[in-house]
């Protein structure tokens, strides 16, 4: 895979129209009836219907099918607090992924507040636009308890992707890398490097999975979180327990996964040697990793290794799990996305790659053979069997953990 230079890029965005989303009509707007029921008078009927009963927004609107990308713009990709409007083109590139994906509608909406409570003010007021939102590139601390509050005040899904989408994708492929090295998660000793939003919400994921709080250790700037620092937020503060690790070297020793959700050649060879054997190592930290595979392999030959880049196997990708998750939860009106939902798109992500490979996963890769195994834990971003196999995941966990519409639960 070829990376654009930085003059490519511009001139794909730049090219007319600028940006990479527009807006389509749905209705014929040939006659003058048309134009009569597509505005006035004709209009005044779904109107009076919503004013009487806010369901029906879902039958007369696009509500139903819309998703609201919204962003604060203070952690844009690895770019850091850059300012809503610089965090536009992003924002469209994911407006992109879900339409392309999941055949979702998204207006991307860039709010220019520093002040958390204002945000959470502003997404409120603009929220009945929506059937669902994913909060986007929104920097920890301040994400955590936007997302709580959001979710508790709106009848819709709320979901910060860079939180869960990320948590989803780790422990599907986690789950799988786990059982082909012979190990459980339940025993597994797992350090997480980062402990901002990513971080926090996998180990979350991971615990409700089955891992042992008493065998996750995550690390920040100042080392490993214990229960002896007392300058944590409550969010860091939920993984403190016991122990005498300090550093890095003291949580790789003995420890079968590390998961890196932090900044580029953190990982070096000399720690990565004090892991268990047959090591599960996650390197997430994008474009350049917490150790590139060429020399994680070359230091430990019994591995398995996943990044966040497309040029190597088993690539962590964002986009294997949200467009699919709100597909699933529109589907069925969900008004929230519970960790029973998520924890359905772990299990069907882990066991989608366990199936054969169809033909046009091959080819879109250009491979001769695509297995289950060590280079294949994580199904492709492109497998057309994803929204057959996720999205109904998701939507029979919302039925069955009862934030479905009414009329899905009867």
């Amino acid at each position: 895979m070829s990376t654009p230079t930085s003059e490519e890029s511009l001139r794909y965005h730049s090219a007319t129209p600028p940006g990479k989303l527009a807006i389509q009509v749905t209705k014929p707007t040939k006659t003058q009836k048309d134009l009569a029921m597509a505005y006035t008078p004709g209009v005044a009927e779904p109107v009076r219907a919503i004013a009487e009963d806010a369901e029906a927004a879902y039958r007369y609107t696009a509500r139903g099918n819309l998703v609201g990308v919204i962003t604060d713009g203070t952690a844009v990709l690895g770019l850091g607090n850059v300012g809503a409007l610089a965090g536009k083109p992003v924002m469209e590139g994911k407006a992109v992924l879900f339409k392309r994906f999941a055949n979702i509608d998204v207006f991307d909406i860039e709010v220019d507040a520093s002040d958390p409570e204002r945000f959470i003010e502003t997404v409120k007021a603009i929220a009945p636009t929506f059937g669902g939102i994913n909060l986007e590139d929104i920097a920890a601390p301040h994400c955590f308890a936007i997302e709580r509050e959001l979710s508790a005040a709106l009848d819709i899904p709320v979901f910060h992707d860079d939180q869960h989408g990320t948590a989803i994708i780790i422990a599907a492929g986690l789950l799988n890398a786990l059982e082909i090295q012979g190990k459980r998660i339940e025993e597994a000793k797992i350090v997480c490097l980062g402990a901002g939003a990513a971080g926090i919400a996998s180990m979350t994921l991971l615990k409700a999975l089955g891992a042992r709080h008493e065998n996750l250790y995550m690390l920040d700037r100042k080392g490993v979180i214990h229960s002896g620092r007392d300058e944590l937020n409550e969010y860091k503060a939920a993984f403190a327990h016991e122990t005498s690790k300090r550093t890095l070297a003291d949580a790789c020793t003995g420890a079968d996964v590390f998961i890196g959700v932090s900044g580029a050649n953190l990982l070096p060879p000399e720690k990565l040697r004090l892991m268990a054997d047959k090591p599960v190592v996650f390197a997430l930290s994008n474009p350049d990793p917490e150790i590139r595979p060429e020399l994680a392999k070359q230091t430990r030959d019994d591995l398995i290794m996943g990044t966040g880049r497309s040029d190597y196997p088993n690539q962590v990708n964002n986009v294997l799990g949200f467009p699919f998750i709100f597909r699933g939860a529109l589907n069925v009106r969900a008004r929230k996305i519970n960790t029973e939902m998520q924890i359905a798109a772990v299990h069907a992500l882990k066991n989608l790659a366990r199936e054969p490979a169809p033909p046009e996963v091959l080819e879109a890769y250009q491979l001769d053979s695509l297995e289950f195994g060590p280079d294949y834990i994580i199904p492709k971003p492109l497998d057309p069997r994803l929204i057959d196999v996720v999205a109904p995941a998701v939507a029979r966990a919302a039925i069955d953990s009862g934030v479905a519409a009414e009329e899905y639960l009867r």
